[in-house]
């Protein structure tokens, strides 16, 4: 698996194809990227200046809200995560 550094966080990046009325399948690309995501991988924390670690504020398997166009899609072992750095969270959805 992925190990994020710094203060960044890994996402799930589901796949969904949509159609339209006429049963065209619309691009990845042509879509809205999505903005919800379940948590798959935390960073161990920032460290700042001075030394001290700020641990994270999110944990493996919260589905949390983020910026639109934030992070890097990466491809591991067959799967799409989104990487980005914490601070490009907006929310945890309970």
């Amino acid at each position: 698996m992925l190990r994020p550094l710094g203060d960044r966080v890994i996402l799930d990046q589901p796949q969904e194809e949509e159609t339209t009325v006429g049963g065209i399948v619309l691009a990845s690309n042509a879509q809205e990227k999505p903005s919800t995501a379940n948590v798959v991988a935390v960073s161990d924390g920032r460290v700042l200046d001075n030394g001290d670690k700020v641990a994270p504020t999110v944990k493996v398997g919260d589905k949390v809200l983020f910026d639109k166009y934030a992070g890097t899609e990466v491809k591991y072992d067959g799967q799409t995560y989104l990487v980005l750095h914490e601070k490009d969270l907006v929310a945890v959805i309970d």
